[in-house]
């Protein structure tokens, strides 16, 4: 019997880079943090966290998703979607994403 194939770890894509800024400047606790503060947390290099600020890096693995969600304390819905079939994760399809939900 040969072992299946792992599958990729679920990523998710950031639908509001500037909505992650507003909910680091007051977080669930009604405290700020950091960037930096924020990737020690969630336990990844402070430059993904700049570039998910800046737009340079629209999505990330499941587990960095929820984890940036718990410690600044909101639902993973509301800063991420799951990346699919019905949610591209390519950089060229973030903006129509982005822009197609604030509108609703």
């Amino acid at each position: 019997m040969t072992p299946e194939p792992a599958q990729p770890e679920p990523r998710y894509v950031l639908l509001d880079p500037d909505l992650l800024r507003r909910l680091m400047e007051r977080t669930g606790t009604g405290h700020s943090i950091s960037g930096r503060e924020l990737a020690r947390r969630v336990s990844v290099p402070h430059g993904t966290i700049d570039n998910l600020l800046n737009g340079n890096i629209k999505s990330q693995p499941s587990e960095i998703a929820h984890s940036i969600c718990r410690t600044i304390g909101v639902d993973i819905l509301i800063l991420w979607a799951p990346a699919g079939r019905a949610v591209p994760a390519g950089p060229e399809d973030v903006g129509a994403l982005t822009r197609s939900v604030v509108a609703a």
